[in-house]
């Protein structure tokens, strides 16, 4: 019997047993990525509160004209650099990073490079 793989359902699995060991307080918040084909988005999120502190994404008005594909790593590179931008203009420098069940590679990889480069740590 051949069974297919549900890539997403497996991503997911693996974001749950991520997320049983990762929790955003409000002194280190966590830095969520979520990726789709098009387009890849970024939160810092207290999760005590549960409230999202900061966002960025592809779709963002600031990015729209730099931008031609929002899912390359290109676009992750300007989606971690702004994140982390943002992030000091709230007073936030140590996050704890949550990779989303993503392999820790490409895309992602670009936005938390991106991210630590512009001042955030984690």
């Amino acid at each position: 019997m051949i069974t297919k793989v549900d890539k997403n359902k497996s991503r997911l699995r693996r974001h749950l047993r991520v997320r049983k060991k990762i929790n955003g307080t409000a002194e280190r918040p966590r830095l969520n990525v979520f990726r789709s084909s098009k387009h890849i988005y970024a939160q810092i999120i207290d999760d005590v509160k549960g409230v999202t502190l900061v966002s960025a994404s592809t779709v963002d008005k600031e990015l729209r004209g730099q931008i031609q594909n929002g899912g390359n790593v290109e676009a992750a590179r300007l989606v971690g650099a702004l994140i982390a931008k943002r992030a000091k203009d709230k007073g936030i420098e140590r996050v704890v990073f949550d990779r989303g069940g993503y392999l820790y590679h490409g895309r992602v990889e670009a936005l938390a490079e991106s991210a630590r480069e512009a001042g955030l740590v984690f």
